[in-house]
């Protein structure tokens, strides 16, 4: 009764990190006791790691409130999710003693590294972390309408990676984390000008590395706060098909607004992009392992402001049907931070 009464004199503070190729992004959200948002900022610093400004700028927000929740959106390189949660299934997939895993509703896993996670440890110490959440979790939180229908994939683009999800009626069926900072500038005039067999042969050199992912212990996994529960994230707003198509025209209105050195930059990534996520489609027809399915759509969750390029490589080349909405990570990680403490 105590405790719940000194909650309600003070703020919740939740201080939410998205580390992109060459920023961090911190945004805050100072809510009331009641969930009420009383402010909100976001501020962008130029560095990965935790410089002296950042780590100023987070004391600073966290003497506010003795309720503070500090977030990061796992950026690890060898991290991943499969659509199993019993040890016998993982190990057909991972090597179970390389690498740190969680039950998603008891319906399949993510998993990420331990020496990731030692390195958070390290980069975080001073500040702290409560949680880390992956981006499948983040995706399938996103588009949790749309992950309980039929089969489709779904795509998180980030700077510089993307997260592949293919699920059928809430069930994952298939998922890969593409790490683009793989790819240099020299493969990206040989994935323009090289045939397509060529350009899979690239893309699969740049693949994680399974083996080389490690395990944490049930104690250092305790350093970085409750991040099991995941299965009681509540419910978004609904996502309407004539929403996904006003954000389609959205996407191809900006695209032409772009100016031509920007234009020719996002080809080449979205050129990449498009690559990457046809090499990861045949994997998910081609692998035994995978319970394969005939996709026909895909929702991909865009933060980086992609080009109409990718739509139009992914409906002309692979027959798909796309559907494309801007996704805020920070804000995202914040409410997944919140439906931890609900």
């Amino acid at each position: 009764m105590l405790a719940k009464l000194f909650e309600s004199l003070y703020l919740k503070v939740f201080i939410n990190i998205v580390v992109t190729r060459s920023k961090s992004i911190v945004y805050t959200e100072m809510c009331s006791h009641k969930g009420e948002v009383v402010k909100s900022e976001e501020h962008t610093f130029a560095t990965t790691s935790v410089d002296t400004h950042l780590q100023e700028y987070i004391g600073g927000i966290a003497k506010e409130s003795p309720y503070v929740y500090i977030s990061l959106l796992d950026g690890a390189r060898s991290q991943g999710a499969l659509p199993a949660c019993s040890n016998s299934q993982l190990s057909k997939f991972i090597d179970l003693d390389s690498s740190t895993y969680l039950c998603f509703e008891n319906i399949w896993s993510f998993y990420t590294s331990k020496a990731e996670l030692n390195h958070y440890k390290k980069v975080y110490e001073k500040t702290g972390l409560d949680f880390i959440f992956s981006p499948f979790v983040l995706l399938s939180h996103f588009f949790k309408d749309k992950i309980a229908s039929y089969v489709s994939m779904f795509i998180l683009v980030e700077d510089p990676s993307l997260t592949v999800a293919i699920f059928e009626n809430g069930k994952l069926l298939y998922a890969e984390h593409i790490d683009m900072q793989n790819i240099s500038a020299d493969t990206d005039m040989m994935l323009l000008e090289e045939g397509e067999d060529e350009d899979m042969d690239i893309l699969e050199e740049s693949s994680i590395d399974l083996e080389s992912v490690d395990v944490l212990d049930d104690d250092m996994l305790d350093d970085f706060g409750n991040i099991e529960d995941l299965d009681e994230i509540e419910e978004i707003d609904d996502f309407s098909e004539a929403k996904d198509i006003e954000e389609e025209l959205s996407t191809n209105v900006l695209a032409d607004e772009v100016s031509s050195s920007d234009a020719t930059r996002g080809f080449n990534e979205d050129y990449q992009r498009f690559l990457m996520i046809q090499t990861s489609v045949n994997h998910f027809y081609k692998d035994p392992r995978y319970e394969s399915k005939f996709v026909e759509s895909v929702y991909i969750a865009d933060s980086v402001g992609v080009s109409a390029d990718l739509k139009r490589y992914l409906e002309e080349e692979m027959f798909l049907s796309v559907y494309v909405r801007h996704i805020d990570l920070p804000r995202e990680v914040c409410d997944l931070a919140k439906s931890e403490l609900a």
